[in-house]
């Protein structure tokens, strides 16, 4: 089966904005951060993160993702140097997900800028910092503004008293969503700590020692998955190994220790890097379903050497299991899939073994090989995936599409909403449920079929408010309503399929 791909509406490449500072617009800031000798690093990010086919898409700040992946780690100190509203964002959002940490932040005038100051001052905050009883490392994190200027973070000294000094780029303009600055950080930490392990003996991992040959687990993980991967890898005679993003130091030795590296998330290109450095074997997808962790279970096999009757037993175990608690918990009903965490392929996997028609799916997140596998099981039963989708395009599959359920990012689900179609917010009600082999065979069937029964309730929720207007007239049930001046119409140029499965054609191309 091809996949019903439709015309869906990209947004357009937004103009230049005008006026300076961090709200000069993306082109103005990669000239000046161009002329100010950061090529090299746009460059590198530009070949790590492209964007396309329409830029870039909208999310928060990008350098939430790698503020995360520091305040998460133990003994880890994190330093902005940025605008001051941008810093006070990051620190609301950081602490809103409970965080719970100190966040520094050296703060910069245009005369600080100008004269070279803030690099001085943030070397100053570096070494105020650098506790050896306190932390093993410290990062240093440029948002836009310094980074357009040119402050050189490369110039920071290595290591203070024994402390790593970690400086990254993360510009809104050159980083295209949060979850890839997850990648800057740990790709750059991993890059360090490959370093050392070359160097000499390395401090010994803090958690549990095995003997068995580990498989390097790649990508935020719901905190059950790695144990239900643990699972799948006993009888193959393996262990399930760190998840990187690390929790602290020492496990980023253990992570490049492992032989074989599953990129269970497919956008963690500065990651593979290293590892592939380090010489270690890169495994794509992830143990998703009945067929997705049978070929996930033959890649491990063939990356680690294990022989075909043991992965073949290993199988013939495990892939009932999975398949009696798909069974137990079937999804009926048509759902589209949006979001940004990059795990959105599998999801889509998932629901469709479980019984769901997934049309489209849309991800924030850049086309890599390490998705291959999963695209083109999808495509091959008709669902149409999009890397880099815009919200234009997520809102307008539900439109063309008309699914049961809208899965998604907020304004997706608020838009669906509104349609009277539930909705459900990708990141906090679907990437919070085991997902991989047998405990993920049944998380999401009573998330996604109790979203879809309460249908009813949004038609009644709509009737109550018919009448007081929507878009730039929301609330108004009176003469002198705003005029609704949208620049674009997001309409697709075709009538998607109907729920029995006829195209019908409205005109357009």
């Amino acid at each position: 089966m091809t996949a019903r791909a439709l015309p869906i509406a990209d947004a357009p490449a937004a103009a230049p904005a005008g006026g300076g500072g961090c709200h000069g617009g993306r082109d103005t800031m990669l000239a000046a951060a161009e002329a100010n000798g950061k090529s090299a690093l746009l460059e590198g990010l530009a070949r790590d993160y492209p964007r396309g086919p329409h830029d870039q898409p909208q999310s928060m700040c990008p350098a939430f993702g790698s503020l995360r992946v520091g305040l998460r780690m133990k003994r880890t100190a994190t330093i902005l140097s940025g605008s001051a509203c941008c810093v006070y964002g990051l620190t609301f959002t950081s602490h809103f997900y409970g965080a719970r940490r100190t966040v520094g932040y050296v703060p910069f005038s245009s005369e600080t800028l100008v004269t070279g100051q803030l690099f001085e001052d943030i070397r100053d905050a570096v070494f105020q910092t650098a506790d050896p009883a306190l932390y093993d490392a410290v990062v240093v994190t440029n948002l836009c503004v310094p980074t357009a200027s040119g402050v050189p973070l490369d110039l920071l000294p290595d290591q203070i008293d024994g402390v790593r000094i970690i400086g990254i780029d993360v510009p809104g303009f050159g980083v295209p969503t949060h979850a890839e600055a997850k990648d800057v950080l740990a790709g750059a930490m991993l890059k360090v700590a490959r370093g050392e392990a070359a160097q000499g003996p390395v401090a010994r991992p803090g958690s549990a020692i095995t003997d068995r040959p580990t498989v390097t687990l790649l990508g935020e993980l719901f905190p059950a998955d790695p144990m239900g991967i643990a699972m799948l890898l006993e009888p193959l005679g393996l262990a399930a190994g760190p998840t990187v993003p690390c929790r602290e130091w020492r496990e980023q030795y253990a992570a490049l220790a492992s032989p074989v590296v599953a990129a269970l998330h497919p956008f963690y290109t500065a990651s593979v890097r290293e590892f592939q450095a380090a010489g270690r074997t890169i495994v794509p997808s992830g143990p998703v379903g009945v067929e997705g962790t049978a070929a996930w279970l033959d890649a491990i096999g063939a990356a680690a050497g294990i022989a075909a009757d043991t992965v073949g037993a290993a199988k013939d175990r495990l892939l009932p299991m999975i398949a009696a608690g798909i069974a137990k918990h079937p999804i009926t009903g048509r759902i589209t899939v949006s979001g940004y965490e990059g795990s959105e392929l599998l999801v889509a996997r998932l629901l469709v073994e479980a019984g769901a028609d997934v049309p489209y799916v849309g991800t924030a997140c850049p086309r890599t090989p390490w998705s291959a596998p999963d695209r083109e099981w999808l495509e091959a039963r008709g669902t149409e995936v999009r890397y880099r989708a815009s919200l234009e395009a997520d809102i307008s599959a539900i439109e063309a599409y008309e699914p049961d359920l809208a899965i998604g990012t907020t304004p997706v689900v608020q838009a669906a909403k509104e349609r009277g179609t539930p909705g459900v917010y990708f990141t906090n009600l679907i990437s919070a449920r085991p997902l991989f082999g047998v405990p993920g065979a049944g998380a999401l069937a009573a998330t996604v079929n109790g979203a879809i029964g309460g249908a009813e309730r949004l038609t009644r929720m709509r009737t109550f408010f018919e009448g007081v207007g929507v878009g730039a007239g929301t609330g108004y049930g009176h003469a002198g309503v705003p005029e609704d001046r949208p620049v674009t119409s997001w309409k697709p140029a075709r009538k998607a399929a109907s729920k029995d499965g006829t195209m019908t054609d409205v005109g357009g191309s």
